[in-house]
């Protein structure tokens, strides 16, 4: 059965809030398709197209250009009951069509299925750490800080962020981000990645600014971080 592709396309619209619209598109500058849904209502929709029998036939409908649409696909692909072969499938075929931040980030924090399943989909997070595309990389990175930060993977995940070399703004900032994160939660050892001088002084010093506006970072590590900002 095919997919009523249309209702779910002027639903779009039917939720539409032009001051989110005006507010949001001012933070995902150069994309002029956006209609202006609230994330928690994308989630709402993609919930029930998730539950169809025919969730597939949605994701195989062309996208028609609105940024919403692909926002809504990606979610759904974490939302949907499938094997975790068949969700790492669908994974691969839409991180290519991520062209913003924000997609990047949704998608990624609905991927939490693959926490039980990290050795599945790390090769392909190394595989993505050395693509060109500036929202490949950030898709890594930000998958990394979501799932691999513990124990287990700190000092991979570390290493991963601590070797990209890409000058893409979207990939510092996530990698500043990332790292923010692994301060918080391992604080010794990323206290240590700072000291080295393996980071560039851009998401260095983005890093440091980060953990510094952090409420989970004390003051006394706020000033102390301040001194391996580099000049």
């Amino acid at each position: 059965m095919s997919f009523d592709y249309d209702r779910i396309y002027n639903k779009i619209f039917e939720l539409s809030d032009e001051k989110y619209k005006s507010f949001h598109s001012s933070l995902v500058p150069g994309n002029d398709k956006i209609v202006g849904v609230r994330v928690p209502k994308l989630r709402l929709l993609a919930k029930e197209i998730a539950k169809a029998d025919n969730w597939r036939e949605f994701l195989r409908c062309e996208s028609r250009g609105l940024y919403e649409e692909e926002m809504l696909k990606g979610i759904v692909i974490g939302m949907a009951k499938c094997g975790i072969d068949e969700r790492l499938s669908l994974v691969k075929e839409f991180v290519p069509h991520i062209d913003n931040w924000a997609v990047c980030d949704i998608f990624t924090g609905g991927l939490k299925v693959f926490k039980k399943n990290r050795e599945l989909i790390l090769p392909y997070i190394e595989q993505c750490l050395l693509s060109n595309e500036e929202f490949t990389v950030r898709f890594a990175v930000c998958m990394l800080m979501d799932y691999f930060v513990d124990d287990e993977y700190i000092d991979l995940t570390l290493d991963r962020i601590s070797e990209i070399k890409r000058t893409d703004y979207y990939v510092m900032m996530a990698r500043a981000w990332a790292l923010s994160v692994c301060f918080i939660k391992y604080r010794e050892k990323t206290l240590e990645l700072f000291k080295s001088n393996r980071l560039d002084k851009v998401t260095q010093n983005k890093a440091i600014q980060k953990c510094r506006e952090s409420f989970r970072v004390s003051d006394e590590d706020k000033r102390m971080l301040k001194l391996h900002k580099r000049e």
